[in-house]
């Protein structure tokens, strides 16, 4: 079973109390791909909110020495992609709309992110996410997510379009 199918699984049938600090734990060390790349940790997450952090690195600075925009709307559509999932009760979902308004300046420090579910639709879904820094909000998002089934993988054919199998 692979990284992403266990975090699923995890998230499916979620209650209020949420995942323990051990389930926290196995979630983040279960994270690869760009939430690694960022830096998020995941703090909280229960049916009615996930929560996470990111300590502000260099890598996150524009040239201005200020958080790039772009990690805000990225931190908004991660952490709200899963609070998408657990209002589809651990279904797969993607985002289909992210807009992120940009309120302070972050150049040091920790971001907190706090996700909640807005509408949790059968197909789609409306999250709200704030983005604080030292107790005062930096940016506003609304993702809107929308529920995939993923297709069976069809034969891979080489070049001349003949089939492997």
């Amino acid at each position: 079973m692979g990284n992403g199918t266990k975090m699923l699984e995890m998230l499916e049938g979620l209650n209020q109390c949420g995942l323990s600090i051990e389930q926290l734990d196995e979630f983040n060390s279960l994270s690869e791909g760009f939430s690694k790349t960022l830096g998020l940790r995941f703090t909280e997450i229960t049916s009615q909110s996930v929560k996470a952090e990111l300590p502000v690195s260099d890598a996150h600075l524009q040239v201005s020495g200020m958080v790039n925009g772009g990690v805000y709307s990225s931190l908004a559509e991660t952490v709200g992609s899963v609070a998408g999932v657990i209002a589809a009760n651990g279904k797969l979902v993607v985002g289909a709309n992210c807009t992120t308004d940009f309120l302070g300046t972050v150049s040091a420090g920790v971001i907190y992110v706090d996700a909640h579910v807005i509408h949790p639709g059968r197909t789609s879904q409306l999250i709200g996410i704030d983005l604080y820094h030292r107790h005062k909000l930096v940016a506003r998002a609304t993702l809107r997510t929308i529920v995939i089934t993923p297709q069976p993988e069809a034969p891979k054919k080489d070049k001349f379009n003949i089939s492997a199998d």
